[in-house]
């Protein structure tokens, strides 16, 4: 399915409005870090409170606008998406690691899919905001990618031996894999970058300040909205959603376009739809 462009415009501008809204809630408990608890739901993986605050006042203020939509949340608001209506895909705060340890490197990001079913489905529009950098970046499907209002292109890189790619790493994908990943990209010549937040990975790859993403496994509301971001500023994105990504995850490519050869053979990610 996808929406008309008022219906679409209307949306993203109530997910931008909302993505600042819940960027400065967590930005304010951010500055007080005795204000929160740290847990781990497994290796690496770093949970606070603040994180499922902020997912129930995103999702709170997504369904006042739009009580008819689907909602996926990684901290636990919802897990399906709706097969007759579009569903918001939503990373509370994505860089957890970095916002538990004091690290001013984390965002909320706010997806929208269109509904349909396994193999159907598509990302229409991604607002993501930066509450550290008070950067905003926002996308729809035809409309171009944005960053405070300024449209954003990915680099013109077409040479591996210039070229920063930021490699995500994850624990469900083990070592074996990523560092042979991480010594193929090495090898190219490439200078590998990881900044241990998907989603701002990939807005810095739609707005030129790196130039490509790849990981073995990632998830939905970890990348969709920046994968509207970098298909819309130019670059190549994998097919994501192929195989039910949007409930399991997938491998991920994005990129600049003349880069995606190359890096397809290199990065041999099962999953990978080019």
């Amino acid at each position: 399915m996808t929406l008309e462009s008022r219906e679409l415009g209307l949306r993203l501008h109530a997910a931008a409005a909302i993505a600042r809204e819940a960027g400065r809630i967590a930005l304010r408990r951010f500055g007080d870090r005795k204000s929160f608890t740290v847990g781990f739901k497994g290796p690496q993986d770093f949970l606070t409170e603040v994180d499922g605050e902020v997912e129930r006042f995103v999702g709170g203020r997504l369904h006042g606008l739009f009580p008819g939509d689907g909602f996926i949340g990684e901290e636990g608001e919802g897990r399906a998406a709706q097969p007759d209506a579009p569903t918001w895909v939503v990373d509370p705060i994505d860089g957890t690691a970095n916002f538990a340890r004091g690290a001013p490197h984390f965002c909320v990001s706010i997806a929208l899919v269109g509904a349909g079913r396994v193999g159907d489905w598509q990302a229409l529009a991604g607002a993501l905001y930066d509450p550290a950098r008070d950067e905003l970046f926002t996308a729809s499907r035809g409309g171009g990618a944005f960053l405070d209002g300024e449209a954003i292109h990915v680099s013109g890189a077409d040479d591996l031996r210039s070229a920063a790619i930021e490699v995500g790493w994850n624990a469900r994908s083990g070592a074996e894999r990523y560092l042979g990943l991480l010594g193929r990209v090495v090898a190219a010549g490439a200078a590998p970058m990881r900044s241990a937040s998907g989603a701002l990975a990939l807005a810095y790859v739609a707005c030129g300040r790196s130039d490509a993403f790849i990981e073995h496994h990632i998830n939905a509301w970890d990348c969709l909205a920046g994968n509207v971001l970098v298909r819309e500023a130019g670059g190549f994105v994998s097919d994501f959603l192929a195989h039910d990504g949007l409930h399991k995850g997938n491998a991920l490519l994005a990129c600049a376009p003349a880069l995606r050869d190359s890096l397809s053979g290199m990065a041999a990610l099962e999953g990978v739809n080019l």
